[in-house]
């Protein structure tokens, strides 16, 4: 463990377009995408898109827009929207969130598919690439993942992508009227190149082998 202080300082990550072999990642523009992106979530079985999230469904395409307009006005904030790299169908969202550039940390949230991008290799692709970005391009020490305590399939995620549990955070907050209790996961810069290493051969080797398995969680 480092003990000697830090000199070093961070600055807000680059708000950019990520390109993968299968998943493109735009910053989020809330007058082109929210049709799109509303749609997309409003659309089938949609209250299990919105379930465990902190806010939404919501009622109307502008009512959709102005929440997307009021993540952009943060400065902890960085909205993106998912698409197919082949052809830019609209897959889902993603955010790097709660952005502490003083301290080199941040939070990938907010996450939510469509039923066609699930169990397949969009979501880890575009964790592999947000994470490359912030460890890589941004040195930042940390990197967070957060879900309310009932989201098993969001926990499950977590451990599967490599992040290590690190507690619950009982009556964390209120959400949707009600008391949330908070799962808190994390991976550390020093863990990056080891995990790195795990998505690549996951996502880019042609091999069938197991993300949940090479990170030594249960599949």
């Amino acid at each position: 463990m480092r003990i000697a202080p830090f000199t070093e300082s961070w600055s807000d990550p680059p708000y950019i377009e990520h390109l993968g072999q299968f998943v493109r990642l735009v910053p989020t523009n809330p007058a082109r995408d929210s049709l799109e992106l509303f749609t997309a979530a409003h659309t089938g079985d949609f209250e299990a898109v919105w379930r465990y999230m902190t806010q939404g469904p919501f009622e109307s395409e502008m009512a959709f827009r102005r929440y997307l307009e009021s993540l952009q006005s943060r400065d902890d904030w960085q909205p993106y929207t998912v698409r197919r790299l082949d052809n830019s169908a609209t897959l889902g969202m993603i955010s790097v969130m709660r952005i502490e550039p003083r301290d080199g940390v941040a939070e990938l949230g907010s996450i939510w598919y469509t039923p066609k991008a699930q169990r397949t290799a969009t979501n880890t692709e575009t964790i592999y690439l947000l994470l490359k970005h912030l460890f890589e391009a941004c040195d930042y020490r940390r990197v967070e993942w957060k879900c309310d305590s009932r989201n098993e399939r969001s926990a499950a995620a977590a451990r599967r992508l490599g992040f290590a549990y690190e507690g619950c955070f009982r009556q964390h907050m209120i959400s949707k009227g009600v008391s949330r209790d908070t799962l808190w996961f994390a991976m550390l810069d020093g863990e990056w190149e080891a995990k790195k290493a795990h998505f690549e051969r996951v996502l880019y080797s042609g091999e069938s082998v197991s993300l949940s398995e090479l990170n030594g969680t249960p599949p």
